[in-house]
């Protein structure tokens, strides 16, 4: 298949496979009448990138999926170097996800401080004021 057919049933762009193909994730076969060429194995590469990019994956940490199907894997992530990747990303997860707890702590404490304020804020009391600023 040519480059538009295979950006068509991937999902993407023509410019995207042409820097996936820079990129050396995206093999440069060309065709006797100079035209790049792909098949279902390259579909499935593009695929595997796409997916893990929608996942918040680096383009370059999808290289080892891409290796792994290259190599002749049904699955990009049945070789070691896809393995590690998983779990280097799940521990970047996990460190984001408990951040945000934190913050969404200190967000629920502001907002009960500041309920409890505007309770006091009723007709004749005092002047509501803004402390998030320091």
């Amino acid at each position: 298949m040519r480059i538009g057919e295979l950006a068509e049933r991937a999902g993407t762009t023509t410019r995207t496979l042409r820097y996936y193909e820079s990129r050396g994730l995206l093999p440069a076969r060309r065709a006797d009448n100079g035209y790049r060429a792909y098949d279902e194995d390259d579909l499935r590469l593009v695929q595997q990138i796409r997916t893990l990019q929608d996942f918040g994956f680096e383009l370059e940490e999808t290289r080892p999926f891409v290796e792994c199907l290259r190599a002749g894997h049904p699955a990009g992530d049945a070789c070691p170097a896809s393995l590690a990747v998983y779990r280097r990303k799940l521990g970047e997860l996990d460190s984001l996800i408990e951040q945000l707890r934190t913050v969404r702590a200190e967000v629920g404490a502001q907002l009960a401080r500041a309920e409890l304020e505007a309770g006091a804020t009723l007709p004749g009391g005092p002047e509501p004021r803004c402390e998030l600023g320091g």
